[in-house]
């Protein structure tokens, strides 16, 4: 038996996808209508990684986006601004030198979206993304490797890349949607936190199936598990496909059952999306929004 069947076998990893799904069921109707409010609506605003992630992003277009974040106190001042601007490696540096706003800088790396590059390759991007001014470090695991049953190798890798980090917080992204069950998603996100994530998150938001209610169950199951036994706090970061107020509610909800109210910050707490924003906004307001 390997030292990671050993760890499994620690937290209950047996999960069955239907027990997920009803327990998602009555999560959410006992508890999403006390959450589906304004104040709800502007916490989860706060919570957002503002993301651009397409091959034709061009500098004008990161600069527009940095611009709208820095201005909005302005055009919003009763209300909190996004938690951090996710771009790829390429345009850090182009968000460093613009953004003006105390937020987060977060670069998706080491091979984003598929993770299929050498090791080297991974560090030394990620090296250069802090280097050059990224605060917060989004990758993905090797998922052929995962599903293979090679979990030494993406423990070693994972583990190399948060050294890589130095002081930058380390988002591990599983890609659920690809992982086939409830009990993948629940050994790789114990094996990304076995890693030193700061962070375990869903999804690229590169392939069909992205972050699902019931990824987001499990995970925060795992979250809360690993506190109670290493009294080290994950944090979590659903993202891909989150669009809607409803959707962020229903996550938000199933965050705030499973893991309690210290988790409902935007330290512990992010969502992945570019269109959520407006949305939120347009929710808040009580009228069509599209500032971002």
């Amino acid at each position: 038996m390997s030292k990671f069947d050993d760890l499994f076998k620690q937290y209950d990893c047996n999960v069955s996808d239907e027990s997920v799904k009803q327990d998602i069921e009555k999560i959410l109707s006992a508890h999403y209508a006390e959450n589906d409010t304004v104040g709800v609506y502007k916490q989860c605003l706060n919570q957002i990684d503002l993301t651009s992630l397409n091959g034709t992003d061009t500098h004008a277009e990161i600069i527009s986006m940095v611009e709208k974040v820095n201005g909005f106190k302005a055009k919003f001042p009763h209300l909190p601004n996004v938690g951090a601007i996710c771009v790829y490696p390429s345009l850090v540096p182009v968000v460093k030198e613009h953004l003006t706003e105390n937020i987060g800088i977060a670069a998706v790396s080491a091979g984003f979206p598929a993770s299929q590059t050498f090791i080297e390759v991974k560090v030394a991007e990620t090296a250069m993304c802090v280097m050059e001014g990224a605060t917060e470090i989004d990758v993905v695991i090797s998922i052929g490797k995962f599903l293979e049953g090679n979990y030494q190798e993406v423990y070693e890798e994972l583990s190399e890349i948060k050294a890589a980090c130095r002081e930058a917080h380390l988002k591990v992204i599983l890609e659920t949607g690809a992982l086939q069950s409830a009990s993948n998603i629940k050994k790789a996100s114990i094996l990304a936190m076995a890693s030193g994530a700061d962070f375990i998150k869903t999804s690229t938001g590169k392939i069909p199936v992205a972050a699902t209610l019931e990824a987001t169950y499990v995970m925060c199951q795992a979250i809360k598990e690993w506190y109670e036994k290493t009294g080290v706090k994950v944090s979590y970061k659903p993202a891909g496909g989150i669009v809607t107020t409803e959707d962020a509610v229903k996550h938000y909800t199933i965050v705030k059952s499973v893991l309690g109210n210290e988790w409902l910050n935007n330290t512990m707490f992010r969502f992945g999306a570019s269109r959520l924003a407006n949305n939120l906004l347009s929710s808040i307001e009580g009228k069509e929004v599209k500032y971002f």
